[in-house]
């Protein structure tokens, strides 16, 4: 299990961090509290081992962090009774990210929460700035993974 000296995730995730409100735990993934939430309920799982982005996350642990996230995001809102839940997962410093190892941010969400929005109501890119985006994406997607459909 790869740890990372001087992360406070790897400090949770080694029970090193006296103050961490743990919710769940196995031996791959740890979910907790952050010190500043969101709003009440907001919970974090993060790998039990050290891992930066999703671009690092190995595709084993990825699909047991998506079963985890479903299965820990119904227990969050059975708890809390919030009629919506954002999943939130940042990637980088410009994304939002604070603490590099990987987490996923469970957020459960009531009208007129302190959260508030996060999209924009609309957007003004061009029809041709949005195909532009599209078919880069597209054939870096078909390079990379060889078609778009399985």
């Amino acid at each position: 299990m790869k740890i990372e000296f001087g992360c406070p995730f790897c400090d949770i995730a080694q029970q090193r961090d006296p103050d961490a409100r743990e919710v769940y735990r196995d031996e791959n993934f740890v979910a907790f509290f952050p010190t500043e939430p969101a709003v009440l309920g907001h919970t974090l799982i993060i790998p039990r081992s050290h891992v930066d982005t999703v671009w690092n996350l190995d595709e084993s642990t990825a699909e047991r962090l998506g079963i985890a996230t479903v299965r820990l995001s119904r227990a969050v809102r059975d708890a809390t009774m919030a009629p919506g839940l954002n999943v939130i997962q940042s990637n980088g410093e410009v994304a939002t990210q604070t603490v590099m190892h990987l987490h996923v941010h469970l957020v459960p969400r009531w009208p007129n929460d302190p959260l508030g929005r996060i999209w924009p109501k609309e957007t003004d890119y061009s029809e041709r700035q949005k195909d532009v985006a599209w078919e880069e994406v597209r054939d870096n997607v078909i390079r990379v993974l060889g078609k778009l459909n399985p």
